[in-house]
């Protein structure tokens, strides 16, 4: 078992996938480098030319069943998410994976502890009223909810029961383990522009995080 993975998901990235890759190994050159790919152009091709781990969900199933599946095939002790898209700082890997190491469960970061020059304005408003949202109902300190740049032990992926079907996975990844007493701390990062177009739908994203925030089973 390696004592690190780091784990993405991604969809048609072959434009940012080996610089993102590249960024890993520089950062935690010993980590297990692991995707779920659900990509029509050459990004599996690529992650694999550059010796990254690809397992292949197609016809895609949605963020959430592909998250959970990079999340529960990772070997590492220590096992840290990112997007695909150049947005998140690899460099920032081994602080995550040292605070995992000192004691915490979960890492995770905000990328809107002020406004990130790369964030549309509404955007950030609207990660900074989810935050609200979290903190209203469950009373959890955060200001990201959504941020795809997070640490977990291994152990905390593998003993909850994740309801993964839907979009805004990432709000469950975070109340759950909080919810049942996982260890948690947040730390600031940079937010960079992205390479490649969003795969977003904003509208759907939006009445995915309320239910999760709100609804008892998805912290249960």
């Amino acid at each position: 078992m390696v004592d690190v993975s780091v784990v993405m998901i991604s969809m048609n990235e072959e434009g940012a996938v080996e610089k993102v890759i590249n960024d890993i190994k520089v950062a935690v050159p010993e980590a297990e480098i692991l995707l779920v790919d659900s990509s029509k152009d050459k990004t599996a091709e690529i992650a694999e030319k550059n010796r990254a781990k690809v397992i292949k969900q197609f016809p895609p199933k949605g963020y959430g069943k592909a998250m959970e599946l990079a999340l529960k095939s990772a070997s590492g002790e220590v096992i840290v998410t990112m997007d695909c898209d150049s947005t998140y700082p690899s460099k920032d890997i081994p602080k995550l994976v040292k605070l995992c190491r000192d004691g915490y469960d979960l890492v995770n970061t905000t990328r809107v502890l002020n406004k990130p020059k790369n964030m549309p304005f509404p955007n950030f408003l609207a990660n900074r009223f989810f935050a609200f949202l979290a903190w209203l109902r469950h009373g959890i300190k955060t200001t990201d909810v959504h941020s795809g740049m997070r640490a977990y032990k291994r152990d905390l992926i593998h003993s909850l029961d994740w309801k993964a079907d839907g979009p805004a996975f990432p709000v469950e990844l975070l109340i759950r383990p909080i919810k049942h007493g996982y260890k948690y701390t947040e730390v600031p990062i940079n937010y960079y522009e992205r390479i490649g177009t969003t795969t977003l739908r904003k509208f759907s994203s939006t009445i995915w995080t309320f239910r999760r925030i709100f609804l008892q089973e998805y912290y249960d």
